[in-house]
């Protein structure tokens, strides 16, 4: 069992590892690729990440990123494997900043900043149960149907025991979706704030 979960592990860094290349490339490309050029090219950076490849190394090259980044959450793999999909939307800012807000409060506590733990919660608390199907619901109703599913998936996941942890958080939340969710709400509210800048001063009268 402890062997099938951890080949588990090394194809989902190995997804996530090509799908971030893809999505770097894609960045620097003028035009938007076919959605099978993205499939096609998806499959065979798996294999080269999944296998091993001599160059003195013994295990294959996902296992070494997996060494230094740990496992990545349900929810930013999802988040991140999406972005091959085509009409891929941009993921909405109020759900970035309810990460982040998340983010900001949940770590510095898990840390040791306070006498509250939510850590704890994850392993099995009803009430921390109900407030991320909440969350789920306010997708729906958001009409971000991609968030109902994503959430949906990692509370699966969690509950199946599908990685090594016990604890409903780490299958949801980890650093690099909350250093994502924080930054790119940032840039989004930068943005914002010019785009009005602009426009007051297009249309300010003459």
């Amino acid at each position: 069992m402890n062997t099938f979960m951890q080949t588990i592990a090394l194809l989902e860094m190995s997804l996530t590892c090509a799908v971030l290349m893809i999505w770097l490339l894609q960045k620097f490309s003028p035009k938007e690729w076919p959605f099978i050029a993205k499939v096609i090219l998806a499959l065979g950076l798996v294999n080269l990440f999944f296998w091993p490849l001599g160059l003195s190394l013994e295990l294959p090259i996902t296992a070494y990123v997996r060494g230094v980044v740990g496992d990545l959450s349900v929810v930013t793999m999802l988040l991140l494997w999406s972005t091959l999909l085509p009409k891929n939307k941009p993921t909405p800012i109020g759900f970035q900043f309810v990460i982040a807000l998340i983010a900001l409060i949940f770590y510095p506590l898990a840390l040791g900043l306070g006498m509250l733990d939510p850590y704890a919660w994850g392993y099995g608390s009803i009430a921390f149960f109900i407030a991320v199907i909440l969350v789920a619901v306010v997708c729906g109703f958001a009409g971000w149907s991609k968030g109902v599913w994503i959430i949906s998936v990692a509370i699966l996941a969690w509950a199946a025991h599908w990685h090594e942890s016990a604890n409903l958080w780490d299958y949801l939340l980890d650093p690099f979706l909350a250093v994502w969710a924080l930054v790119a709400f940032i840039g989004a509210m930068y943005r914002r704030r010019r785009d009005k800048a602009r426009s007051g001063y297009l249309f300010r009268p003459g």
